[in-house]
């Protein structure tokens, strides 16, 4: 459990690190190790240890992509954005690669302030020696919680509570970090399909105007999506349809 604290403290460092820096919260630049790696026969336990250590590490790595989205606004934005596309029928427009570097741009603005209080109440602290690596774990969770806590429906938190089968608890801060977590997903998963449906509404009524129109001409072979996408466009073009989605989903989470 210790070796298992020691690198989930790794994991979370090199993670703050990465935000920080991408998010310009750092003002000085951080310099770049050099990491040397190479494969040879081990003569003493100890190298045998390092190696698993390190297997290890580079195993909690990988899980930085899914931390972002699972305790992060990336859920909601990610899912709104996909509705929106499949309801203008754009079919790849725009594409995998801009809508996942929206959301996460987008994640990054919303979440910058609960990475500031990171990097100003745990990191930097302990960059300085001045609280121990347990006590800025345990400041760094705080902030993430109660973000995730505030955008949390009380139905999904007293579920996954019933699920684990712990106490009935007192007040939020007795519900544990990994039962926040589905339970905050869940919600967002909740809102985001809400979302999703306003969002449908107004290129469903484009789609049927537009299939009545061309069933009352007698143009039966005509597919309506194909004269019905030019509309959508036009329409969200001219509503402004990016900027009211976008400060939409940003104010959601305030």
């Amino acid at each position: 459990m210790r070796l298992v604290s020691q690198y989930k403290w790794l994991f979370f460092s090199a993670l703050t690190l990465v935000v920080l820096t991408a998010t310009g919260v750092l003002a000085e630049p951080l310099p770049l190790p050099s990491v040397n790696i190479g494969v040879g026969t081990a003569t003493k336990p100890g190298e045998v240890a390092t190696t698993i250590q390190i297997f290890f590490l580079l195993t909690i790595l990988t899980l930085a992509p899914g931390l972002l989205i699972m305790t992060t606004s990336f859920t909601r934005i990610v899912v709104v954005l996909s509705f929106l596309r499949t309801a203008m029928g754009t079919q790849q427009a725009p594409s995998n690669q801009v809508i996942l570097a929206l959301s996460m741009f987008l994640t990054f603005f919303i979440m910058s302030p609960v990475w500031q209080q990171i990097d100003r109440e745990a990191y930097q602290p302990w960059k300085a020696q001045q609280i121990s690596q347990q006590q800025a774990m345990d400041r760094a969770v705080q902030p993430v919680r109660k973000f995730m806590l505030s955008q949390t429906r009380e139905k999904d938190l007293a579920l996954f509570v019933t699920l684990s089968k712990l106490p009935r608890p007192k007040n939020a801060n007795d519900i544990p970090t990994l039962t926040v977590i589905p339970a905050f997903m869940i919600s967002e998963l909740r809102t985001a399909f809400q979302i999703g449906f306003l969002v449908y509404i107004p290129f469903i009524v484009v789609d049927m105007v537009v299939a009545s129109v061309l069933m009352s001409m007698g143009m039966m072979m005509l597919p309506p999506v194909m004269i019905s996408l030019p509309f959508k466009i036009l329409l969200f073009v001219l509503v402004d349809g990016w900027g009211l989605i976008i400060s939409s989903l940003v104010k959601s989470f305030g």
